[in-house]
C-alpha cells in the first residue's frame, strides 16, 4: 500500500484521538468544579436554576432554591460553581458598583413633553394635510363607485 491510501484512516485516526482527549479533558474540570462545591455555595444547574448548596452526599446534592425550599439534585446536575459576586448579581441583582447614567423614572411622564412645551416647540405655519378642492374631482371614479366597490346588495 502506498503512502497516499494510508494518509485518509491516518488524519481520522488522529481526528478522533484529539476529540476524545478534548472530551475527557472537559468531563475532568466539570468533576473538579463539582468537588469544589462547599455549603453555601450558588450554583446554577443544567436545567437553568440557581441555588445554593445545603449538603453533598456522595452522589447528590441538597440544594435550597428558596428560603425553606429544599430539593436534592444529582452531582451530574450542577453546571456551574458560581462565585458569591456572580450569584448575588444574578439572583439577588446585587451589582456592588455605582452607575454615573443618570435614572430612569418608574413612569413616563417625565419623559412626554407638556403641552406648553409642544406650543412653542410648534411652528407658526402649520402645513394642511387635507385635500384640496381640485384633486377631489380628479380621483373620483366616473361611475360613482369607489374602487373595488361593485353591483351586488
Amino acid at each position: 500500500m502506498s503512502l497516499v491510501t494510508l494518509l485518509p484512516f491516518i488524519v481520522l485516526i488522529g481526528a478522533m484521538f484529539l476529540m476524545t482527549r478534548s472530551a475527557k479533558r472537559k468531563q475532568q474540570q466539570a468533576a473538579s468544579m463539582r468537588d469544589e462545591m462547599q455549603p453555601g455555595t450558588g450554583v446554577r444547574t443544567i436545567g437553568g436554576m440557581y441555588a445554593t448548596v445545603k449538603e453533598i452526599g456522595d452522589d447528590t446534592v441538597l440544594l435550597e432554591v428558596a428560603p425553606g425550599v429544599h430539593a436534592v439534585y444529582a452531582k451530574n446536575a450542577i453546571g456551574a460553581v458560581l462565585s458569591d459576586e456572580e450569584y448575588n448579581r444574578i439572583v439577588h441583582g446585587d451589582s456592588g458598583e455605582t452607575s454615573d447614567l443618570p435614572a430612569v423614572p418608574d413612569d413616563a411622564s417625565s419623559l412626554t413633553e407638556s403641552a406648553d412645551d409642544a406650543a412653542e416647540a410648534a411652528p407658526a405655519d402649520k402645513i394642511d394635510l387635507g385635500k384640496k378642492d381640485g384633486a377631489d374631482d380628479a380621483a373620483a371614479p366616473k361611475d360613482g363607485k369607489a374602487d373595488g366597490e361593485s353591483d351586488a346588495k
